[in-house]
């Protein structure tokens, strides 16, 4: 049997593994193991240890635990949940102010963390109850939660930023730089149809109730922005600023966000051993199943290139009609559809590389962009129904009242604005390309 139908065998195994439940980490290595040893005997897998070794030490990796502890840590100690309650009051004499909230607490969060699950499940307990509680209609909160959540997978410092240069071979900060503007695009699109909604409906999106508002009075307002808002976002700030300006690599940057964000904590009066124990242990389970499947998928990766996989994609590349561009709609197609089922590390590290020879070979296409376009597309993945995570992250932890429907319902306008936003991205290169290219990277 040519070495190609088996390469394209073991694609099809993975899939129907995935699909029967198994574990995605353990699915890539099985697939990788059985089938390597079926197409040359597992003698290529004598350079698996070195394969191994050199990603798992990898300078730029290490960033990631770092990332994730600051992020758990902001979140454990509830310093997010503050920032909404007061950024809540700050904007709610307007209606939708607390969906706005809503919007910029989650750009905080996914400059924070990264970690879009960590960043839904939080958002949805202490914000849902907020906006049903202040009479937002359901599919309205919904829809703004798991957008808003999502944002973390777009704004540096996202851990899907950080994979993909280790992927591609790009530099971070280069990558966090082209990431900012249109994260922060996305980010005023969901803020515009807000607005637009308030306007023309805005029983939906009501203003918070005048006697709350007076409740917090403007003095105590203005101190709860310096004392609950200004220092996480000064953290964030720095940490960015510091890997986009050249002035730290993103491991070091990283190592002083976590530092912060334990001194932010015991500033603010909310850190405690019990604190602590949490975020480190929700750290650990985080990076153990992101290492895991970089492990697994260097398996995978060297087993399908071992079987001529890469003739098969190039097969593949040649079939698609279009030339460069038809390549590139095809690949953003194929990892839409793939986040319905797989999680966005998976995808980076299995489907992305077999399209790198193919735009390599072609310098019209920057690489940078490239990976703008993918990251992008996978936050989109992240909201379309059935089988979007967010909307899985929020159901789970939605109160009893809140159907499936709703909550799809709900993500559908922000499906066509992330898809709008992509298509811009697409059409003026530009959005992503400029500050990088401004600053010298």
């Amino acid at each position: 049997m040519p070495l190609e139908s088996i390469a394209l065998m073991m694609v099809v195994a993975f899939f129907v593994l995935v699909l029967t439940g198994m574990p995605v980490a353990f699915a890539i290595a099985a697939v990788g193991f059985v089938f390597g040893f079926i197409g040359f005997d597992g003698w290529l897998f004598e350079l698996l240890p070195s394969r191994i070794f050199g990603s798992i030490t990898n300078y730029t990796l290490l960033a990631i635990p770092l990332f994730v502890f600051m992020g758990v840590m902001l979140d454990k100690t509830r310093v997010a949940h503050r920032m909404l309650e007061v950024i809540g009051h700050a904007s709610g004499a307007l209606p939708g102010g607390m969906a706005l909230a809503v919007i910029l607490v989650g750009v905080l969060m996914g400059a924070a963390t990264g970690i879009v699950g960590a960043a839904i499940v939080t958002l949805t307990l202490m914000a849902l109850p907020t906006l049903l509680r202040r009479g937002y209609k359901p599919t309205v909160a919904c829809g703004t939660i798991c957008a808003s959540g999502t944002l973390g997978q777009i704004i540096p410092p996202s851990l899907v930023l950080l994979v993909l240069a280790d992927t591609m071979n790009l530099s971070v900060g280069s990558l966090f730089a082209a990431a900012l503007i249109p994260g922060l695009l996305l980010a005023g699109m969901y803020v515009v149809y807000l607005l637009i909604l308030a306007w023309f409906n805005s029983a939906d999106v009501p203003a918070l109730d005048a006697r709350e508002r007076a409740a917090m009075g403007t003095g105590q307002l203005i101190r709860d922005l310096f004392t609950s808002v200004l220092p996480p976002l000064g953290l964030v700030l720095a940490v960015l600023g510091a890997i986009i300006g050249g002035i730290a690599a993103p491991t070091e940057a990283a190592s002083v966000g976590a530092v912060g964000a334990v001194a932010l904590a015991a500033l603010m009066g909310r850190l405690s051993r019990p604190v602590l124990v949490d975020a480190l242990t929700t750290s650990v389970r985080i990076n153990a199943m992101v290492f895991f499947v970089l492990i697994a998928s260097q398996v995978f990766a060297l087993a399908f290139r071992g079987l001529d996989g890469e003739f098969l994609v190039e097969a593949v590349v040649d079939w698609i009609p279009g030339g460069v561009y038809g390549t590139l709609l095809f690949m953003m197609l194929l990892i839409f559809l793939l986040g319905f089922f797989l999680e966005w590390i998976q995808i980076t590290y299995i489907v992305v590389p077999l399209f790198m020879p193919f735009f390599a070979a072609n310098p019209e296409f920057s690489p940078v962009w490239l990976a703008i376009l993918v990251a992008m597309n996978l936050q989109t993945s992240f909201l379309t129904p059935p089988f979007g995570w967010s909307l899985i992250f929020m159901k789970g932890v939605a109160p009893p009242g809140i159907r499936t429907v709703e909550i799809y319902k709900g993500a559908i306008p922000f499906v066509l604005i992330q898809l709008l936003a992509l298509g811009l991205i697409i059409t003026f290169p530009g959005i992503a390309l400029w500050l990088p290219e401004a600053i010298g990277w």
